[in-house]
């Protein structure tokens, strides 16, 4: 049987600010869900750069790997957040040359620096994205958009019903 993959996209790459430790956040394409992994701060550095297009005056190691990969003639076909085990998180490179295909095991942190660097998609098992995927709160923001359009929907000056509700007898008018 084949891994259920979804295809997902490095979203951004943050510091917490509490623990000053370093997170890349990959977004499915299809919906609203979040695969946060903590990776080191040279990894870190090494895809926000290359997302925000800075090029280093000399090659960092993961453009040195992509360079020689293209040298040999070996073209990575996908990178893919293949599993999560006991808290770590395990990244699987494709790789084809001369017809052959290999499945090389890899950090997910150097696999996605990788990643951002060739241009290849980036996949997630869809194990590792119901175990450790998170969505954002939005049924709370829809629960309180239907508050919203219901009361803009009333036709009730308030300011109006206190001025004449009860107990308004003796008040100056305003």
């Amino acid at each position: 049987m084949a891994e259920s993959l979804a295809e997902v996209v490095v979203e951004s790459v943050r510091v917490h600010m509490l623990s000053s430790q370093h997170v890349v956040l990959l977004k499915e394409t299809d919906r609203e869900r979040y695969l946060p992994i903590w990776i080191g701060p040279w990894e870190a550095n090494a895809i926000a750069t290359r997302l925000q297009g800075v090029t280093p005056e000399r090659p960092f190691t993961h453009d040195l790997f992509a360079t020689a990969l293209a040298e040999l003639g070996v073209k990575l076909q996908r990178v893919i957040v293949s599993s999560l085990a006991e808290e770590t998180f395990h990244a699987t490179l494709e790789l084809e040359q001369g017809g052959r295909t290999y499945a090389i095991d890899a950090r997910p942190s150097d696999a996605l620096a990788l990643a951002v660097r060739t241009g290849v998609r980036i996949f997630a098992s869809t194990d590792v994205l119901e175990r450790a995927g998170v969505e954002p709160e939005s049924k709370v923001d829809e629960k309180l958009e239907v508050f919203r359009e219901f009361v803009n929907s009333l036709d009730v000056d308030l300011e109006e019903e206190h001025r004449e509700g009860p107990g308004s007898e003796g008040l100056p008018p305003e």
